[in-house]
């Protein structure tokens, strides 16, 4: 009886090791909001809708974590999109080209997937292996030097309007590396993704393959960051690169980023400069943003946005938008989807009010 009861002992003292050693968590963000666009140009045209992501993207996801030992740690991460206005699900990406996206639905609705993130790691002292789905190193400084966060209506036009295409934002099929957190101040990425496709000798044999790198310093109130990247395609290789850079006043945060694009032989260029400015217990968010590209016309797009968050507890708050952008040389880009047609001078203004949770 006494060798039965020290072995259930032993086996409770060691799941509960194992269990203070691991750790799984269920997370997400439900942002809903009521939007208005309206476009003038060859026409007029309006549109209220209820929509998501206003303020933070809607999410669901898990993640967790396990302790190797000796400094070493394994983990996951599985983070899904989530359409909360309608119920679908957001759409992914296999292979980093046009072959490879969404899935049809049923109705025409995308099921869910984990178009987010959806990665396993190692980490050490060395810094951290990640493989899987994951935002690409050229799009980090775009978000995160962006008051709005790329969110809602006053994203900024340096992705609204970007000429780079599938991997802007995310690759699947991706290797990378990050820099460990030790660094005095330093950190960076490196990631290399694949297309995938047979080699056999095809002229699209790499398409969708490609790799990007940022660098960057972090010291008290400054930050800054520089990414460069590229992605082949047999139709003309896809260029991303950037700068940004944040300061903190104190009293408020002033943000700014450039960008140089190019898709194969067209090339695009935009910048963005911006501020958050702490109000009570919210938060107000300014920034001017332009793209242009050299394409006949050379179309071109400014964009002005001002917003206010009100932060009625840790994880629930309330947004409200205002945006304007005006177009010339031929570009069409339009607000909160109010469809008008193209016009040489075409202006669009939108508007987003809505609130977000988290858990």
């Amino acid at each position: 009886m006494k060798k039965s009861l020290i072995a259930l002992a032993v086996l409770a003292a060691a799941a509960g090791s194992a269990s203070a050693q691991s750790s799984v968590t269920l997370f997400g963000i439900v942002d809903a909001t009521i939007t208005y666009g309206r476009a003038t140009g060859a026409g007029e045209a309006s549109r209220w809708a209820l929509a998501n992501s206003g303020y933070n993207s809607s999410r669901l996801g898990f993640r967790g974590t396990e302790d190797l030992g000796g400094g070493m740690s394994a983990s996951f991460w599985l983070e899904a999109g989530v359409n909360n206005d309608n119920g679908s699900g957001a759409a992914t990406n296999t292979n980093n080209q046009a072959s490879g996206g969404a899935i049809a639905g049923i109705g025409g609705g995308q099921g869910l997937t984990f178009n987010r993130r959806s990665t396993v790691s190692l980490a050490g002292g060395w810094g951290e292996l990640r493989l899987g789905r994951d935002y690409t190193p050229q799009f980090w400084n775009l978000t995160v030097f962006d008051p709005f966060g790329t969110n809602g209506v006053g994203t900024t036009q340096t992705l609204n309007s970007i000429v780079t295409g599938v991997t802007a934002v995310r690759a699947s099929n991706s290797i990378g590396y990050f820099l460990p957190g030790n660094l005095g101040g330093f950190y960076g990425q490196a990631q290399l993704y694949l297309g995938e496709n047979a080699q056999n000798g095809a002229a699209t044999e790499d398409d969708g393959t490609g790799f990007g790198i940022r660098l960057g310093f972090a010291s008290g109130p400054f930050n800054v960051a520089i990414a460069l990247s590229r992605t082949d395609y047999a139709a003309g290789d896809v260029r991303q690169n950037n700068i940004g850079g944040q300061y903190d006043f104190g009293r408020g945060k002033v943000m700014a980023h450039i960008s140089r694009d190019s898709n194969g032989n067209l090339d695009g260029r935009g910048g963005l400069i911006g501020a958050l400015i702490p109000v009570g217990p919210g938060e107000i968010r300014v920034a001017y943003s332009r793209y242009r590209t050299d394409a006949a016309g050379s179309p071109r797009t400014n964009k002005l946005a001002l917003g206010y968050v009100h932060n009625l507890s840790k994880r629930t708050a309330l947004y409200t938008t205002i945006a304007g952008v005006r177009n010339r040389g031929g570009a069409a880009q339009v607000l909160n989807n109010a469809v008008i047609g193209a016009g040489g001078n075409q202006r669009s203004s939108g508007f987003d009010l809505g609130v977000r949770h988290a858990f």
